[in-house]
């Protein structure tokens, strides 16, 4: 079936109901039911019938001054989710052997538009206290270790086309603030197959990144290693590196890759 015959077939209650959820997943604050209706291109009524429904379901919450935000039910499909991912399921078995790194944050992600979303994660003591990663977490691709790795699998022309608007707000003094300095970090990445996060997302946090590739030697998800930038001697740096590059290739393996 083509593309435009598969549109014109969409539930549009369904598919308007969806494009609520997209929009409240991806703003930072709470919509009101007109920033909805304006949004998304509908009646108010139309918006206050499909919020409604979304509420009773549990899909939504409204808050106390009748805004709204995601609703519990939502975690349990993206649980379910975690739960189904052959890549989640393998990462969860290779974090349970990896022993040697005491105190770092390992986390497994894939990449949503010029976001990375957050699937698993390992949280360590000491870099919990500078960033809590969890399943569900946005973060701009840009800046993570992950979602370089992602980006340095494509060509810069994919690359300028994907961030047309331009980079995301700086998290940190130290995050990429133009397109040709993050060519640039792509193509370092390249090189030598790794990505690194310098402190781009959160101050004193340094993370080591690579791409986790499929059946087709094509990215599915990206792994990383977080810890304390101050922690880390020249001689860890490099082990830390080994270590992730490793999980990835292991992981890419069990997903079917390809890396003779």
């Amino acid at each position: 079936m083509k593309q435009e015959e598969t549109k014109t077939n969409l539930v549009p209650a369904l598919e308007r109901g969806t494009r609520i959820l997209d929009l409240i997943a991806r703003t930072k604050g709470y919509p009101s039911l007109s920033e909805i209706a304006r949004e998304i291109g509908i009646a108010k009524s139309s918006a206050h019938t499909l919020c409604n429904t979304l509420v009773q379901l549990e899909l939504l919450i409204r808050r106390p001054d009748q805004t709204f935000q995601l609703g519990p039910h939502v975690m349990r499909w993206s649980n379910a989710f975690t739960q189904q991912s052959d890549v989640a399921a393998e990462f969860a078995a290779l974090w349970d052997q990896e022993t040697e790194m005491p105190g770092a944050t390992i986390t497994l992600s894939v990449l949503e538009g010029t976001e990375v979303v957050y699937i698993a994660a390992r949280n360590s003591a000491v870099s919990h206290s500078l960033i809590e990663f969890r399943a569900g977490m946005r973060l701009p691709a840009p800046f993570t270790a992950t979602g370089k790795a992602f980006l340095s699998q494509m060509s810069d022309f994919e690359v300028r086309r994907l961030l047309s608007d331009g980079l995301p707000e700086p998290r940190t003094p130290h995050s990429v603030q133009t397109l040709d300095a993050l060519l640039s970090e792509l193509q370092t990445i390249r090189k030598h197959g790794y990505s690194c996060d310098d402190q781009q997302v959160a101050e004193g946090l340094v993370c080591y990144g690579a791409s986790v590739l499929d059946s087709r030697n094509r990215p599915i998800a990206g792994i990383a290693v977080s810890l304390q930038a101050e922690q880390l001697s020249e001689s860890e740096k490099n082990q830390i590196i080994s270590n992730v590059q490793r999980m990835a290739a292991r992981l890419s393996v069990r997903m079917g890759a390809d890396l003779n």
